[in-house]
């Protein structure tokens, strides 16, 4: 595959670095790590390095002429069809047609693990995400944070992590206690007894709080009216709570979505993890009481001022059980924590990334993907939504209209912390202008040819059938080096946590096959058939193995 190329020619710079670096007395040590980027334009070459500029200083040497020298060293290899030096000391490699070969043999080769990489090395990495309060259904908003969230854990796991999805259910609180109170309400009201339960003024208003309300009636019958308010509400509180996170539970699975555990908000306390972890700061020296509150020093780690953790009534903040909870993130043996919030909470995370240090561990191993609002648009008009009022769009309702599929594309389309304008209309669209469908499109071509070999009885190529010399129009090289960019996507979405830059390469990839697909009629009995189907059988592994990693099908017939 590709990465073979860039082995090579990283190899070819490198040794002849390290012998000018011994002519010079320069300890291997000091020398800049070799590494290759694509030039912007074709012109330029298939491959570039810059290394001659960050080399110059460290071999006392112009950088445009350490350049010439380092090609002038270089071994011939048959993968380069030329080198050159360009602008201040760029060394441009343009590569023989081998490449062609390599790469499609690899990716039929490698099949599913083409572009697995071991960026992770094991290392254990948890992912947490959607973590909504328990009090109603999921909404759009979440379902973006869902699929945001999944897919950086797929991706994680293909370069090397080992991975873990968690989902942090907040069953405490105040919030907790408002639902509960919202269903009691309901409850009394439904049974005409309204005015000795009146509705909280920050209570969920959703008629699905009526459903709650009507399904404990149905089991209680009118037993709750003879308890006092407060001898209820827990009842109450639990039974929205359990109800609402097996619904939560049941579209997420809907959704593709996953968890390998569910942790509970309660168990903070209960295993007494908050006062654990406040106890952590105080030997650190960062709690202290004033004013009958447990402060945490947050002034020393350039907050504008410190935060509570125990209020003077004794009662815990939110930042408490956060605290807490990523301390035992980090006890529980992950080297990497990885949280993904809605974008409201980005001034939360300098606050979390303090606590992080002052309990010891390395902020640096703590990463927030802050995720944007979702516009819902119909023929691009506005949809409206108000959570406040309970007339919002659940993540259920749009896996109605558009399915599963579109739903997860859509979602990851964007920078996840930009706005995503996502209209239902275009997402139901059989045409190129719906994106997910111009990609899925793609693999059920790739399917048809294949299909079609076996129906006219065509053998399928052995892969020593492969000649480059067949691959050699621009639609086809520009196909493969499409696929040999693979496995750099991958790199790329992993370390920058970037689940659109997968989307945006099937996009580009189905692009580049549609282009070869219509320059070139692939069944046609001609000597170059066997390598292009062979390219056709390797773009659809590439294809699958990225709509995998998003969740998506790759169908074989639309």
């Amino acid at each position: 595959m590709m990465a073979d190329v860039t082995a090579i020619l990283t190899d070819l710079i490198g040794q002849s670095l390290m012998d000018m670096a011994q002519e010079k007395g320069v300890s291997p040590d000091d020398l800049p790590e070799v590494r290759l980027e694509r030039p912007k334009r074709e012109d330029q070459g298939d491959w570039a390095t810059n290394v001659a500029m960050q080399a110059c200083k460290i071999l006392g040497q112009n950088p445009r002429d350490l350049a010439t020298a380092l090609v002038d060293r270089l071994r011939s290899d048959s993968h380069i069809k030329s080198v050159e030096v360009a602008g201040p000391g760029f060394i441009n490699f343009f590569l023989a047609d081998r490449w062609i070969a390599t790469v499609v043999s690899s990716v039929l080769k490698e099949g599913e693990g083409y572009g697995r990489c071991d960026l992770g090395k094991g290392r254990k990495v948890q992912v947490e995400f959607v973590s909504a309060n328990p009090t109603g259904p999921l909404h759009v908003g979440h379902g973006r944070g869902a699929a945001v969230g999944d897919i950086i854990g797929n991706i994680l796991a293909f370069a090397g992590w080992t991975v873990e999805k968690e989902y942090y259910v907040n069953d405490a609180g105040l919030q907790m206690s408002n639902l509960g109170k919202s269903t009691q309400s309901r409850y009394f009201e439904l049974l005409g007894r309204g005015a000795d339960a009146p509705f909280p003024e920050d209570g969920y208003k959703g008629d699905y709080i009526y459903d709650l309300a009507r399904d404990v009636i149905e089991k209680e019958g009118e037993a709750l009216l003879d308890r006092s308010l407060e001898e209820s509400l827990p009842f109450f509180t639990s039974y929205s709570c359990d109800v609402i996170l097996e619904g939560i539970k049941k579209d997420l699975d809907r959704f593709g979505v996953r968890f390998d555990r569910w942790f509970s908000e309660k168990t903070l306390y209960t295993d007494e993890l908050v006062q654990n972890a406040v106890g952590t700061l105080r030997e650190r020296g960062y709690a202290y009481d004033e004013g009958g509150a447990v402060w945490f020093r947050s002034t020393d780690f350039d907050d504008d001022k410190d935060r509570v953790l125990f209020r003077s009534n004794g009662v815990p903040t939110y930042f408490a059980s956060d605290v807490a909870y990523h301390k035992n993130k980090f006890d529980r043996g992950f080297d990497r924590a990885i949280d993904v919030w809605g974008a409201d909470h980005h001034g939360y995370v300098p606050r979390m990334r303090a606590a992080i240090e002052a309990l010891g561990k390395s902020a640096d191993n703590f990463t927030v993907a802050l995720i944007q609002f979702v516009n819902l648009l119909r023929d691009g008009d506005q949809v409206s939504m108000s959570t406040r009022s309970g007339q919002f769009v659940t993540l259920s309702d749009v896996i109605d209209e558009v399915g599963v599929d579109a739903t997860r594309y859509y979602f990851v389309m964007r920078r996840c912390d930009s706005h995503l304008d996502f209209d239902l209309e275009l997402a139901k669209r059989e045409s190129s202008d719906n994106p997910v469908f111009y990609v899925q499109y793609a693999n059920a071509r790739m399917s048809s040819i294949i299909r079609t070999l076996e129906d006219r009885g065509i053998k399928f190529p052995d892969h020593n059938e492969l000649n480059e010399d067949h691959l050699n129009s621009s639609e086809e090289k520009k196909l493969v080096t499409r696929l040999s960019m693979f496995p750099e996507e991958i790199e790329k979405a992993a370390s920058e946590l970037a689940p659109h830059r997968l989307v945006n390469y099937l996009h580009d990839l189905a692009g580049d096959f549609h282009s070869f697909y219509n320059a070139h009629r692939v069944l046609d009995d001609d000597p170059k058939r066997p390598s292009r189907i062979l390219l056709v059988k390797a773009s659809q592994v590439v294809l699958a193995n990225g709509l995998k990693i998003l969740g998506i099908s790759a169908p074989d017939r639309m």
